[in-house]
């Protein structure tokens, strides 16, 4: 490189490279567009013997940032520069910078911890806390630790959040952070909220009507603004369906490109190449802020991101469509002016920006970890003790994909690997994936497994949720046939000479059932039977899903590979299935089959039943007709634990109780107990036991005395002192009995103004806690809340008799209320 570009960086890179050098870690914050990407590796490989490691957390980003770099030194990508991705690598023995995957990175770590030949490694974009960049980033700091303390590693982030990856890298010594300021030019902010009539999102997701708005935004932004327009969209659907609306609608001098990880990589570098007409990238988050998309100017902003969800006690996980957070759409408008003046078009208003969420919440708190509890386990640390991960993975979602990879065989009783989990592992797919391959091969036939297995990595589109018709299109050459046949073929080769565990050769099985028995081997939970005429199924797993209407339709028996579960419904939606038979069912989920006498509780009441079952789904049974007690009673907690607290009939005594439980659990700790709707659920036994052995369905739900119930729960003595530090009433001086709220952050009673004379407001909670007094206009109407009601009559209360005295003329306003009598009703006023 004769001389670097004049990026922002330049100006940090001497303290960079001495970081490196001296204390061998560091953190480099600078936004995008300050050219960290493209000038900090060189100069690392500069002062640095080895090759320097690059990760990218997507492959458009590590293959686009090979190609910009390498072109800055007049050279091809593959030698100085090269990049290594999933099923393909352009390097040569002597290149010196090679951009990776986060990924494949960690598949390094794994199969040889030294990296021998590498000279450093740097960790781009951390900020995105993508979970496998987590678990990177807490391998090379024990690689520095146990293995390599030569090996410099260096975290660059986009945000400001540096200080806690600062910590984490430099094991307990905090790594030097190097910020770089950015260098943005102006960007004048444009609302676009929708229509009132159009939906932002429904069940399904994005609805048409709204990416209609989208394409019509940008539309406007082509007319009103100069420069190239870069669309944001939450997925590849949204983007194609973005594109075929805007094809049809602008001019021919006008390029349409769409961007996103399942295109083929020339259309890809079609989109990030300027060309000689104006272009509108119609993108994924992808180019948020790990890709530099030049020529830009105008930003588009549909305001919505993807991201990880699990419901653990459901088993369902997979991506949703969420609002986008204010963090992720700054990034998205600072694209626009990197190159000069620019503009964002916001398709939302200014009051939902106010609402967005600062920041998105990190994968490791929202995502299925299966995947993450195999890397864990091949690398030793089955629980992740003693890793630097920047936070900690939940206890529920770890101890769930422990679960998972011990039913698939990758674990054995005391969580450790087995050899068949180092298979599973190898794999480099989803572990539920890697195991239907494996077993589903010598089933069906090594390159259909593998043909089912990427249809379902690749996340296309079931027409209809039917898997067998999105199998038949991608063979014909239909949406993402390019990475659906690369990625099968990738498969193919790894399974070729791997022994399965289906337990029977060659089945001979059409597509349809060959479908079906490769995703009942991914997710054997998920295997459904039919259980009504209306559509209805149950899921192993013991969740009820319903089916749309269409191909599946009336089929007895589905393999569902994707699911998901609305707030406030009970059951899920199918999405994509396949068909199954009861013979294939029991082949692929040996594990769920099980014989005897069965508890459970379904749909509001206790059924007992001998027979035999795959998972929740009965396939025999005869009624028990004297169930054991201790089965019933674990059979009404589950259920209530499933329906929730809300199950029990709530009386206003018991919903008061439970409120000012809760405030002296707040205001004064232990012993008063914790009465949220978790801890009653984990405490079942010990305040709603003996009611327990009563209850045979929902009829025996409601009549549960709650109130009685609850005080179970009081602590004694303390108890004794219930009515005093927490009253459920109190006595005002007109002689009224008012009740207490204790539903708001602190005590609140609503009574007339005229009642309160002279009043000293009792103090709650040993003296802890004042009460909120809710002044009432004779007409019961709300005229003032105060906190301190001495201080009131002083400050608050002349305004409100200038106010009220005159509108009602037969109540008693008198000048000084401290040492005026009480009273109900009207009295002579003073």
């Amino acid at each position: 490189m004769a001389a670097p570009p004049d990026y922002p960086v330049v100006a940090g890179l001497p303290e960079v490279v001495a970081a490196a050098l001296g204390r061998g870690v560091a953190v480099v914050q600078a936004p995008p567009g300050t050219g960290k990407t493209t000038l900090v590796p060189p100069a690392l490989a500069a002062e640095l013997p080895g090759r320097i490691v690059v990760t990218q957390p997507r492959r458009i980003a590590a293959r686009a940032a090979a190609r910009r770099l390498a072109g800055l030194l007049g050279e091809g990508v593959g030698r100085t520069v090269g990049y290594s991705v999933r099923g393909e690598r352009r390097v040569a023995p002597g290149t010196r910078i090679e951009f990776v995957t986060t990924g494949l990175l960690l598949r390094r770590l794994q199969a040889d911890p030294d990296l021998p030949g590498v000279g450093a490694v740097i960790l781009d974009e951390v900020h995105e806390r993508q979970l496998d960049a987590d678990l990177t980033l807490a391998l090379c700091v024990d690689v520095r630790a146990n293995l390599r303390e030569d090996l410099p590693v260096l975290a660059m982030s986009a945000t400001v959040a540096a200080e806690r990856t600062a910590q984490v890298l430099g094991a307990g010594d905090a790594a030097p952070v190097v910020t770089v300021p950015g260098t943005l030019h102006p960007v004048v902010e444009h609302w676009h909220p929708p229509p009132t009539r159009v939906a932002r999102t429904d069940e399904r997701g994005v609805t048409r009507a709204y990416l209609e708005h989208v394409a019509t935004t940008t539309r406007e932004a082509l007319a009103n603004d100069d420069g190239d327009v870069l669309v944001f969209l939450p997925g590849a659907y949204e983007v194609d369906a973005v594109c075929r609306s805007l094809t049809s609608a602008v001019g021919a001098d006008v390029d349409i490109r769409p961007l996103h990880g399942r295109l083929p990589a020339q259309q890809q570098d079609l989109a990030l190449t300027p060309g000689p007409r104006r272009r509108v990238v119609v993108s994924t988050a992808v180019a948020e802020s790990s890709l530099t998309v030049p020529g830009v100017r105008v930003v588009v902003d549909a305001g919505f991101a993807r991201r990880p969800r699990t419901d653990h006690r459901r088993g369902l996980a997979g991506l949703v469509t969420t609002w986008a957070s204010r963090a992720e759409t700054e990034q998205r408008a600072g694209r626009a002016g990197r190159e000069g003046p620019g503009a964002v078009h916001r398709c939302w208003s200014q009051g939902d920006h106010a609402r967005l969420d600062a920041h998105p919440v990190p994968e490791i708190e929202t995502s299925d970890l299966t995947a993450f509890a195999l890397e864990l386990a091949c690398w030793g640390s089955p629980d992740g003790a003693g890793l630097a991960l920047l936070d900690p993975p939940p206890p529920t979602a770890l101890a769930a994909a422990r679960k998972t990879l011990s039913g698939l065989g990758a674990l054995d009783p005391d969580g450790a690997l087995t050899g068949r989990g180092r298979a599973i592992a190898a794999v480099g797919a989803d572990p539920r994936l890697a195991r239907a391959l494996l077993d589903a091969s010598p089933a069906v036939g090594t390159r259909r497994a593998a043909e089912v297995v990427a249809l379902l990595g690749e996340d296309i589109r079931a027409p209809g949720g039917d898997l067998v018709a999105a199998l038949r299109s991608v063979r014909r050459g239909g949406p993402g046939t390019r990475a659906w046949q690369d990625q099968a073929g990738r498969f193919a080769r790894q399974a070729g000479d791997t022994g399965g565990h289906a337990g029977r050769g060659d089945l001979a099985l059409g597509d349809d059932l060959a479908v079906g028995l490769v995703v009942a081997l991914a997710h054997p939970d998920r295997i459904a039977r039919r259980r009504t005429a209306s559509g209805a199924y149950l899921m192993a797993s013991g969740t009820g899903a319903s089916l749309p209407e269409g191909a599946l339709a009336g089929l007895e028996w589905l393999a569902v590979a994707d699911a998901d579960r609305a707030p406030g419904r009970r059951d899920a939606t199918i999405r994509s299935a396949a068909p199954l038979d009861a013979d294939l069912a029991r082949l692929a989920a040996p594990a769920l089959l099980a014989s005897g006498e069965r508890v459970i509780w379904e749909r509001g009441r206790v059924v007992a039943r001998r027979g035999e079952w795959l998972g929740a789904i009965e396939l025999s049974s005869a009624t028990l007709p004297d169930p054991p007690p201790d089965l019933v009673r674990a059979a009404v907690q589950e259920g209530i634990a499933a329906d929730g607290i809300g199950a029990l009939r709530w009386t206003d005594a018991g919903r008061s109780l439970r409120a000012r439980l809760a405030f002296l659990h707040v205001a004064l700790g232990e012993p008063w107990p914790d009465v949220g709707d978790q801890a009653l659920l984990e405490s079942l036994d010990r305040w709603l036991g003996p009611d327990l052995d009563r209850v045979r369905g929902t009829a025996g739900l409601s009549r549960i005395d709650t109130l009685a119930a609850l005080r179970r729960l009081l602590p004694w003595p303390e108890a004794t002192h219930l009515e005093e530090w927490a009253p459920e009433r109190v006595r005002v001086p007109s002689g009224s009995s008012i009740r207490v709220d204790y539903s708001a952050e602190r005590p609140v009673v609503a009574v007339k103004l005229q009642e309160t004379f002279g009043w000293h407001p009792p103090r709650l909670a040993r003296g802890r806690s004042g009460l909120v007094v809710q002044l009432l206009s004779p007409a019961g109407r709300p005229a003032a809340v105060t906190g301190d009601l001495e201080s009131f009559w002083e400050t608050g209360y002349p305004q409100v008799r200038a106010d009220l005295r005159g509108r009602y003329p037969k109540h008693a306003w008198p000048e000084d209320p401290r040492t005026a009598t009480a009273h109900r009703g009207t009295a002579r006023r003073a």
